[in-house]
């Protein structure tokens, strides 16, 4: 696929671009879960899979389905999953890639290639626990309560960088000064989940990506709006497949 010339906002674009009740839309986010990836072969779990052929074909179909969308950049995960996903997606945007280490899942236990009944087992046992002890995560992981600082530390942290600031804690307001800014990050269910919640201002629980459920290569999107003399994200759209036909539409 040829590489395009990055679309990137404009006056006329950002003038164009209204949420409802005809809010112009000050900054735009837009969260891509990766496509299908093949957790396991011949049995053994793999720690950083690639695409399955059907998550390929997940990813080339999202790319079809947003080549004129104008953005700023594209964020990307570093796992494996996450850069197949963006690859055509940035060859038809025009744009390169930046690397977000903040936006990985959740970071599971090295399975080393352990059998796929053990690995399902150990999930299972953790969403039986109690919930104060599903924030610790599952034992040899990452928690919880580290995943959700550290997801929203670095989404804070990335929005700061391009005009953005949170009024203050404990409030879901911000100050926006990047009028019209499109940021497209590719990540996972676990990552998208945490960060549009934290956005809505969401009391956090330690199953995110239960309570947002999206799709494989699905297209989630957030605005603010104008109120209380700051701004307060919008929820646009969420888990948004309609680019794939349903034999594609996996989770």
């Amino acid at each position: 696929m040829a590489r395009a010339t990055p679309r990137t906002q404009t006056a006329a674009t950002v003038a164009a671009a209204t949420g409802s009740g005809g809010h112009t839309l000050v900054m735009r986010l837009t969260f891509i879960r990766h496509g299908e990836p093949a957790w396991t072969v011949d049995g053994r779990s793999i720690d950083d899979p690639v695409l399955t052929e059907r998550g390929q074909r997940q990813a080339d179909l999202l790319a079809e389905h947003l080549t004129d969308l104008a953005c700023d950049e594209v964020l990307v995960s570093p796992l494996v999953r996450a850069r197949q996903t963006a690859a055509p997606l940035l060859a038809a945007l025009g744009h390169e890639p930046q690397e977000a280490p903040w936006l990985e899942e959740i970071r599971a236990p090295a399975w080393g290639g352990a059998p796929e009944e053990q690995v399902t087992r150990t999930f299972a046992e953790g969403r039986a626990r109690p919930v104060e002890e599903q924030w610790d995560g599952i034992p040899g992981g990452e928690s919880f309560r580290d995943f959700h600082e550290r997801v929203t530390a670095g989404l804070t942290a990335t929005l700061q960088e391009r005009g953005g600031r949170p009024v203050g804690p404990g409030t879901p307001l911000w100050e926006i000064d990047a009028p019209g800014h499109h940021v497209v990050m590719v990540a996972h269910a676990g990552t998208n989940a945490v960060a549009i919640g934290h956005l809505l201002g969401i009391d956090p629980v330690p199953w995110e990506w239960e309570r947002f459920v999206t799709r494989h290569s699905s297209v989630s999107e957030l605005a603010p709006y104008e109120t209380a003399g700051s701004c307060a994200f919008s929820l646009l759209r969420l888990n948004d497949v309609e680019h794939l036909p349903d034999d594609l539409r996996t989770r």
